[in-house]
């Protein structure tokens, strides 16, 4: 048992402590984060994530550790979804370049918090009533068809409910004052309409966790290897907005990937009691949908750029 407590508390303090170096060092100024700089970011936090794998299959063995893997790409591909949707709000919102990633970077907080709670909930309900288990298979497999014959709707922070009550409730002030979340207007403290932007997109980050956390549970039910995998795949979110955000509109075949990709992990965790998948497969067929879905789009588009 204490073992496990420090297993717990040695990976929180090292995401806390790269949270602080990432803000108060390294983005201490507000700027928008150059295309160049962000890739290598984005390379940078998917060698800490490989990194983590290699120490987990030294610590607990090769399946952990692809447990691990399998659902870190799942929910580094079913985030990529949630790069268009964040960009939309920034859009709507006029959210500078150099403001985006101050509010990424107190979403992932956000983050962090909300999808931890709703791991340890998930996991302790899933090994209470291991039947919520076929109800989350069919759940991903009902929103991979709903995806795949549907198109996407597009994020309306306009028509959201909970902005107009924040609006109603809270003194919302009529312009951004820098990078703060808060400002005083004639000596009143007041929200800034970043501060909206915080909170759509935090409400957006719960929507995909209701889809990204099961097909986890999917590969495993380990409380510690589930919520390592979300939340180094969030960690890389922000770099990653920064890269793909430009070019996510031609990344025409990825919606239908990610629900091939609900589908397959669906019928895994309803089958797993008398067909278990191995591990290794699973992680090659995600691999191979994302890879396949995000290269005949970049071919298809070259195609019609040609024409």
């Amino acid at each position: 048992m204490l073992v496990h407590v420090w297993k717990w508390a040695g990976f929180i303090v090292v995401i806390v402590a790269l949270l602080l170096a990432d803000l108060g060092v390294f983005h201490r100024r507000a700027r928008a984060l150059p295309f160049r700089e962000a890739i290598l970011w984005s390379l940078g936090w998917f060698t800490l994530a490989m990194i983590f794998g290699g120490m987990l299959a030294r610590w607990s063995g090769s399946e952990v550790a692809l447990e691990y893997v399998t659902g870190y790409v799942i929910e580094l591909s079913l985030s990529l979804d949630n790069v268009f949707a964040i960009a939309v709000i920034f859009a709507y919102f006029g959210t500078a370049p150099e403001q985006q990633h101050r509010v990424l970077f107190w979403g992932v907080i956000g983050a962090i918090v909300m999808r931890g709670l709703i791991i340890v909930l998930g996991t302790e309900l899933v090994e209470t009533f291991h039947w919520i288990l076929f109800v989350l298979g069919a759940f991903l497999i009902f929103t991979g068809l709903k995806w795949s014959f549907s198109r996407q709707q597009p994020v309306q922070p306009e028509k959201n409910r909970v902005i107009a009550l924040v609006r109603k409730v809270l003194p919302v002030s009529g312009k951004n004052d820098g990078r703060k979340f808060r400002t005083r207007i004639d000596g009143r403290l007041c929200f800034t309409p970043l501060a909206l932007v915080l909170v759509v997109v935090e409400l957006t980050d719960l929507i995909f966790a209701a889809d990204s956390i099961p097909a986890v549970l999917a590969v495993t039910q380990k409380p510690f290897i589930v919520f390592s995998s979300n939340i180094l795949a969030v960690l890389g979110l922000r770099s990653l907005y920064f890269v793909l955000a430009g070019a996510m509109r031609s990344f025409r075949f990825l919606r239908f990937g990610l629900a091939i990709v609900l589908i397959f992990v669906g019928i895994k965790m309803l089958i797993a009691r008398w067909y278990p998948i191995p591990i290794g497969v699973s992680l090659c067929v995600v691999a191979g949908i994302i890879g396949g879905a995000i290269g005949t789009s970049i071919l298809t588009s070259s195609g019609m750029r040609k024409e």
